[in-house]
């Protein structure tokens, strides 16, 4: 039996295939160098911090800015960390972070099982009033907030802070967090059943270790929610020593304004918490996002 003809060199389609691969190169070498070149846009804020806080302290930015430190030292760093009360608002903000993200996964996890394996009357009105919170504004609600804390005995209180930041964090975290429990298999609930586990051993054995990418996601939004909140802590901590590092920072800068050096190194300090929780969830991160799309 002959074979079929072979494509012969000479023929259009032998001839197209070469520059269409250059075509395909051609683009993708372009997409990378603008992607590349966005990179440096976007990163270039960042070093020109990172390289003044280690430069001797001015009152001048550096014009053209340094991309490497001339005459590097860590004065800066040490005066920072030493001055205004820095480090107890470094303290401040580890401890309202920390809580709070573990207590918004944790309730938000609990919430979104029981929305994503429960029937139950109101359930899906329930669940849009939840969803709905997420269109309202935070600064929309400051004032009956602030009424809130107030009644309670919350201002001032760094625990108020963890309990309202907490409160603005499950809406989201549980949204994301019952698309993943409802991904989970009922074959493998249905058996967990026979095997005589009870809901709560179904939940803890099961539904949350197939949900940690989606954990880790959601524990990377609560922490870098609550590092970073600024509005609602300014309106409820006057206490100096009750203050957050955002409200730290914005105080050092007032302080030390035209103190570039220490300024930055203040900034730099604070964002070295938020680049290794990123670091240290990557992979979980991009996994739970992937999946969310996904589903």
């Amino acid at each position: 039996m002959s074979s079929a003809p072979a494509t012969l060199v000479g023929t259009p389609s032998a001839r197209r295939t070469p520059s269409r691969r250059r075509s395909a190169i051609g683009w993708t070498a372009a997409r990378t160098a603008a992607v590349a070149i966005g990179a440096l846009f976007l990163m270039a804020p960042f070093v020109i911090m990172v390289t003044t806080s280690f430069e001797p302290n001015t009152a001048l930015l550096p014009n053209p800015p340094h991309f490497l430190p001339q005459n590097p030292t860590i004065a800066n760093y040490v005066d920072a960390w030493t001055g205004s009360d820095f480090a107890q608002y470094f303290v401040n903000s580890a401890y309202v972070s920390v809580l709070t993200t573990l207590a918004a996964v944790a309730i938000s996890a609990m919430t979104a099982f029981a929305f994503a394996r429960f029937d139950f009357p109101g359930k899906n009105v329930v669940y849009a009033v939840l969803l709905a919170g997420l269109m309202i504004p935070g600064i929309v609600i400051i004032v009956p907030q602030f009424i809130l804390a107030k009644s309670l005995g919350m201002l001032d209180s760094l625990n108020g802070l963890v309990f309202f930041y907490t409160a603005g964090q499950i809406a989201f975290t549980t949204f994301m967090l019952r698309a993943f429990f409802e991904r989970v298999p009922t074959e493998l609930d249905e058996a967990m059943t026979v095997d005589g586990a009870g809901t709560w051993r179904k939940f803890v054995r099961l539904y949350l270790p197939l949900a940690r990418p989606a954990l880790a996601t959601a524990a990377v939004f609560a922490f870098l929610g609550a590092w970073d909140e600024y509005v609602w802590a300014l309106t409820v901590i006057s206490d100096a020593s009750k203050r957050t590092l955002p409200l730290g920072i914005a105080a050092f800068q007032g302080e030390h304004s035209t103190a570039w050096g220490l300024v930055f190194a203040a900034s730099t300090i604070a964002v070295i918490p938020v680049v290794a929780v990123y670091i240290a969830g990557q992979r979980h991160l991009i996994a739970g996002i992937t999946a969310g799309a996904v589903k």
